[in-house]
């Protein structure tokens, strides 16, 4: 009954005109960003999250999590009609999905997508919606150390899933914890790595270094890379499926909802992750593995539902624990923060419209998204032909608009030029940014924890041992570190992640 009560608050809130109107203005750019390579949700929420600051905070947070779980769809569109993913969890779906568009089944395809993933999609909403109040109130139960060691497990856990070299991955922590440490102290006011300059007594501005290490970085990385975009199907048809496909579909459909809802929940990147198991899956349960890779329709079933299911339930760490699955979920921390709400499990109690409302707003989006994809497929194939070069220098001018909005501070826009660089400079480098974002998100609520633990035990670091919880997620700590250097390990992740670079 209490689930029953809880998800009608939910539904008057995601009801509400203007909420409805958001988002489905915000599935609608997530479609739009999914489907045109190399902009990504990431990019797109850090620049538009000056523009929610205006906003009531539901408002704001449903808009951007419908940009979010909207890439998922519009990733699949590209990965189908022009085997080009637009999101990196939709690389897999252009292994079958491509070959599908090239006999002639792109509408199938599509229609398996969009199915696939509005039935991951509410499974996965139901989840969240039961899991969350109980993960929440067991949260209240932590004590300063216990959020230490959950901080340093959610670090350390990023790293197994981070593309590329465990060193880099840890190396990209560590520079995102000194990032976040700029600024006043936070018990003594005293300035840290400031150099001088007035401006950073705040900090460095978190929409500054997420719009210049994401959203410059990736259109600089997009013009060095540009090709020219042939599209395979100019006219999509047969948006249906037979009674054959529907029946090949619905196991591949629940064993990646099941597997995507379970892989979601890990940090670092669990919904793409899920994807390319989903994948590995289906092929090794199928009678007939030699159809994959030729346009089997299990290989688009299965991935794109464990990527969406897997993004749905990548909420579950951000609303009750305050943790940051991967960069998405650090943004839509740093809108809780930007509106001036603590994320964490003290917002169920506190905001029960914002939290409530966000669960049911993700269904309302789902339904949304299938409504509009297939009707509007062909707007997406048009929309394939923009030359980049036409798309990036409005997308820059926007996003230092938006940045320079919130303080009206042009130190903020110089900001955003010279993370934007560094950004680019840590891809050339083959260092990802995603774990940076991460450690500055969560460093100052790592000191904090860690300095608050330290009074309460008189400076005796055993505290973070003697207790019970926070002993066995510091032992998991440790334990994802060992498994991610493993040599098998490593070898699995490198050919989990080849198909993404």
């Amino acid at each position: 009954m209490e689930l029953l009560a809880n998800l009608g608050i939910g539904f008057s809130a995601a009801l509400d005109p203007t909420n409805l109107l958001y988002c489905f203005v915000g599935v609608l750019l997530g479609t739009l960003v999914g489907v045109l390579p190399g902009i990504g949700p990431t990019a797109t929420i850090a620049m538009l999250l000056p523009i929610t600051f205006s906003f009531e905070p539901v408002t704001a947070l449903i808009m951007l999590a419908g940009i979010y779980y909207g890439a998922q769809y519009g990733g699949s569109t590209t990965a189908i009609l022009i085997n080009l993913p637009g999101e990196s969890s939709s690389a897999v779906t252009a292994i079958d999905g491509y070959e599908m568009a090239k006999q002639g089944r792109a509408g199938p395809a599509l229609a398996t997508a969009a199915l696939g993933s509005f039935f991951a999609g509410t499974v996965a909403t139901l989840i969240l919606a039961v899991a969350a109040p109980p993960l929440a109130r067991a949260a209240l139960n932590f004590g300063a150390p216990e959020y230490f060691s959950l901080i340093v497990l959610g670090l350390l856990a990023s790293i197994a899933l981070a593309h590329g070299s465990v060193l880099k991955a840890l190396a990209m922590i560590v520079l995102g914890l000194l990032l976040g440490m700029v600024g006043q102290d936070i018990y003594t006011g005293t300035p840290r790595f400031t150099f001088g300059f007035f401006e950073l007594y705040s900090g460095i501005n978190f929409v500054s270094v997420a719009v210049g290490v994401f959203g410059v970085a990736e259109i600089l990385r997009n013009l060095e890379h540009e090709t020219t975009r042939d599209v395979l199907v100019k006219k999509v048809e047969n948006l249906w499926l037979t009674k054959d496909d529907f029946k090949r579909i619905i196991a591949p459909v629940l064993r990646g909802t099941a597997l995507g809802s379970v892989l979601g929940i890990l940090p670092g990147g669990g919904h793409v992750l899920s994807s390319f198991a989903s994948y590995s899956l289906e092929k090794r349960v199928s009678k007939h593995p030699e159809t994959f890779g030729k346009g089997a329709i299990e290989g688009v079933a299965g991935p794109e539902s464990a990527n969406n299911a897997g993004a749905q339930t990548s909420f579950i760490p951000m609303l009750t624990l305050g943790i940051p699955a991967h960069p998405v979920m650090a943004l839509m921390i740093g809108a809780f923060i930007i509106q001036g709400i603590t994320p964490g499990p003290n917002v169920i109690n506190d905001e029960p419209i914002l939290f409530w409302g966000i669960i049911v707003s993700m269904w309302v989006g789902n339904l949304m998204l299938v409504l509009l994809n297939l009707p509007l497929i062909g707007l997406w194939v048009k929309l394939l032909t923009i030359p980049y070069k036409v798309l990036f220098p409005a997308i820059i001018a926007f996003a230092c608009i938006g940045c320079y909005s919130i303080n009206l501070n042009v130190f903020d826009v110089y900001a955003i030029v010279v993370f934007g660089f560094i950004g680019y400079l840590l891809v050339k480098l083959g260092c990802e940014p995603a774990p940076l974002l991460l450690g500055f998100v969560l460093g100052p609520l790592l000191e904090e924890h860690l300095r608050r633990a330290m009074i309460i035990s008189r400076g005796d670091p055993m505290i973070f041992v003697e207790r019970p919880i926070s002993a066995v997620l510091l032992a998991c700590a440790v334990a994802a570190v060992i498994v991610a250097v493993l040599p098998s390990v490593r070898k699995k992740r490198e050919e989990v992640f080849v198909e993404d670079d």
